[in-house]
């Protein structure tokens, strides 16, 4: 349930960030849209959200990406989606999730060196 809140939230957070990325405070309105969402969840146990995308509306997504965002752990994966997939910075990450940035910097260099290796990509240093 706590996953599907967090799904929820981030999905809703992606979709409309051009207006949330302009509140006073984007991470505690994401917060509070998981928050609501976990308690609906909660009141109806069956209800499940179907995030699938028509296949007309396919994004351009490498196959790969879903199951090596799978294997990292879950700090990991969030940052590296709320950087690179939400756009937010290391600190309103850091706040967010109640680290310091030198701790999302490290999650996010682990996370995206697992990734690279789970999808073969090599880096030119």
């Amino acid at each position: 349930m706590g996953r599907d809140a967090t799904a929820e939230a981030f999905t809703y957070a992606w979709e409309n960030w051009e207006r949330i990325r302009l509140m006073e405070n984007p991470a505690g309105y994401v917060y509070r849209v998981g928050e609501r969402a976990g308690r609906r969840l909660a009141r109806r146990p069956e209800m499940r959200n179907d995030f699938s995308i028509p296949d007309d509306e396919q994004p351009m997504v490498e196959p790969g990406l879903a199951p090596a965002l799978a294997s990292l752990s879950e700090r990991q994966r969030l940052v590296v989606v709320m950087v690179h997939a939400l756009g937010w910075t290391h600190r309103e990450t850091a706040e967010f999730l109640g680290l310091s940035t030198s701790s999302v910097q490290k999650h996010l260099e682990r996370g995206l060196s697992r990734l690279r290796h789970s999808l073969g990509v090599e880096v030119d240093a």
